[in-house]
């Protein structure tokens, strides 16, 4: 019984006393490393980040995975209770509707059109009043400026009305109803959109203004006063030295307002009162081949051919952001906004 007891005092001491060498046991490794309160601390708060990041992801994916999902479910999937996500009889009938009925790529192609003109347009002329409220000073800047952050205020619904007379009975100082005896008709064109762009006055102009005056109020003085002392004029030292330095800005700006207006609904239900102008809200209906007219699960199968359109017109959009991400992040960066 001794001999026994004087082996285990003798293991237990070997256990946590340092050897020969001056190097810690195995056992007591383990217990610095892992049985420490700092480790338990921080053992907790990874887990706690970790639901908190697993709760929110779950909430903000989801409804995307349950669209996705429903967009190749049959009427069948629809009809069964036991079916969530996975459709057990998966179909790629509701996007041959939607492609082929509603006439997708033509509202793709005319969508592109119009959104490029429209965020190249709209670039270049928020680059132009940017630099111009950054960098010079005259009588009324501050005001010019108030006014540009007054127009990221007032809703767009307020200016409807306004918006459709004057380009129903578009005039420009009396002269066209002078020459031509009657003011001109753009409703159903490309014009309201590409005049509004041109002023500055399109859909979140006043946005791209202010990031393009705070991105511009961060390049030194120092750079224009040297083209200046070397003989270039305003307009060559703004194309040779200040665009090149604002290309990350230029593609914010740009993504911006191709993708805005890519999935604008507002000006194109006011300025497209016809059929005819195929663009990405128009494909938002139930194609005739998939009526649901007598179907049990009616408003759930609607609600998934809406959702399927939705997904055909970001995927586009998708693609780009995925290719300009990183240009994206440095232009937010450098307008000064956040950091």
């Amino acid at each position: 019984m001794n001999a026994e007891l004087k082996v285990s005092k003798k293991k237990s001491r070997n256990e946590f006393k340092v050897n020969f060498e001056g190097k810690l046991t195995p056992w007591q490794r383990f217990k610095s490393r892992f049985l420490t309160l700092n480790f338990l601390k921080n053992v907790v708060l990874a887990i706690f980040r970790y639901v908190i990041l697993i709760g929110i992801s779950y909430v903000i994916l989801y409804p995307f995975i349950a669209k996705v999902a429903g967009s190749f479910m049959s009427r069948e999937d629809f009809m069964d209770i036991t079916v969530k996500l996975i459709p057990k009889y998966p179909t790629l009938d509701t996007y041959k509707a939607i492609i082929t009925e509603n006439k997708y790529f033509l509202a793709l192609l005319n969508t592109t059109i119009l959104s490029l003109f429209c965020a190249v347009m709209q670039m270049v002329m928020t680059m132009i009043i940017g630099y111009g409220l950054a960098k010079f000073k005259f009588k009324g800047n501050t005001v010019v400026f108030f006014a540009v952050i007054f127009t990221m205020i007032v809703p767009h619904q307020a200016l409807k009305l306004a918006f459709f007379t004057r380009f129903r009975y578009f005039d420009f100082f009396g002269l066209i109803k002078l020459i031509g005896g009657k003011p001109l008709n753009l409703i159903n064109t490309y014009w309201p959109i590409g005049l509004l762009s041109f002023s500055g006055l399109a859909f979140k102009n006043g946005l791209y203004i202010f990031l393009m005056r705070q991105f511009f109020r961060g390049v030194p003085d120092e750079l224009e006063e040297a083209a200046y002392v070397d003989g270039s004029g305003v307009f060559k030292t703004f194309v040779r030295i200040i665009v090149p330095l604002a290309g990350p800005m230029m593609i914010t700006v740009f993504l911006f307002a191709f993708s805005w207006q890519w999935t604008d609904d507002f000006y194109s239900t006011l300025f497209f009162t016809r059929n005819t102008t195929y663009l990405m809200p128009n494909i938002i209906t139930v194609p005739p081949s998939l009526d649901t007219t007598g179907f049990l699960a009616a408003e759930v199968y609607s609600s998934a051919i809406i959702n399927t359109a939705a997904l055909l017109i970001i995927l586009p959009l998708l693609l780009i952001y995925s290719f300009f991400q990183k240009y994206l992040v440095q232009g937010i960066e450098r307008s000064g906004i956040v950091g």
